[in-house]
């Protein structure tokens, strides 16, 4: 039997296990990649918490998350609920709606620096139609996290599938016995579909505030990280402190930290779901 998981299981030990435990050595290690570590202690992260960039970083991230993860869930759920209903082409539309989660984040990436050119920028030029200037967004520190935030948007057809799958998980008797009682369609949503589907709604939420934790390639390609670091994110500042600075302890650091801030969100959110989330055949967990 070992001879068959050999394979997996000197892959894990030596691309997954060796590499984790080695960046959790390097995090206590002033390490430039070029000479041998030297241990310093908890240096980096005392470090870390005193530097102005690390808390920019977090202030970005944070902001980021805070408005897009909601509205993502929210233009989820509302497409799925309306390709959901028997509608002329709706398996075009569906494909039409998923189809951009399947871009690149680089191609992606430059697709949205054109979009939101300010001259010659397909965003600026529609606001043109009803008399308004559009600003530099990713020239301006004001409207350049936002630009990013607008971008994300165009993947909301990722969610909208999971979503979709769950609405068809939906036992059609309880939507009937609903009707025969004279509910209406809000409170159907409300008092049946919403319950189904929450724990759809929970995988999604963590999955979203993980990846919007992780948010780089964005940043890389189109801002690198400005304009006055308002573009600044966890990860970019991560990127930088490993490749551009060289301080593959420091970054190894800013890592464990990102990963311990995802572990306390991820449970605190399991923790709250037990009062909101259903599972069939199981109430709640």
């Amino acid at each position: 039997m070992y001879m068959f998981i050999s394979p997996w299981l000197v892959g894990f030990l030596v691309f997954a296990l060796y590499p984790i435990l080695s960046s959790l050595y390097y995090s206590f290690t002033d390490y430039d990649i070029i000479h041998p570590p030297k241990f310093i202690g908890l240096a980096n992260y005392t470090e870390m918490f005193h530097n102005e960039l690390f808390w920019k970083s977090v202030t970005v991230t944070l902001r980021y998350t805070l408005v897009s993860v909601p509205i993502q869930l929210l233009l989820g759920l509302g497409f799925a609920l309306l390709l959901h209903q028997t509608i002329p082409l709706r398996g075009f539309f569906r494909t039409a709606m998923y189809f951009p989660s399947m871009v690149s984040g680089v191609a992606m990436s430059l697709l949205w620096y054109w979009i939101f050119n300010p001259q010659i920028g397909l965003f600026n030029y529609m606001l043109s139609w009803f008399g308004i200037h559009g600003p530099s967004w990713l020239m301006n520190p004001d409207t350049a996290l936002y630009a990013l935030i607008i971008m994300s948007f165009w993947t909301a057809g990722s969610g909208m599938i999971l979503f979709l799958a769950g609405l068809q998980g939906v036992p059609a008797s309880l939507i009937e016995a609903a009707n025969l009682d004279g509910a209406g369609r809000f409170r159907i949503f409300l008092n049946i579909t919403l319950p189904m589907i929450s724990p759809v709604l929970l995988f999604q939420l963590i999955m979203g505030l993980i990846d919007s934790f992780q948010v780089f390639t964005q940043a890389f390609v189109m801002t690198q990280g400005g304009p006055n670091y308002s573009t600044w994110f966890y990860v970019y500042n991560l990127y930088t402190s490993a490749f551009k600075e060289y301080r593959a302890g420091y970054s190894s650091a800013l890592a464990w930290v990102l990963l311990i801030v995802v572990m306390i969100f991820t449970a605190i959110i399991m923790k709250l779901s037990n009062r909101y989330v259903h599972y069939e055949g199981g109430g709640r967990r």
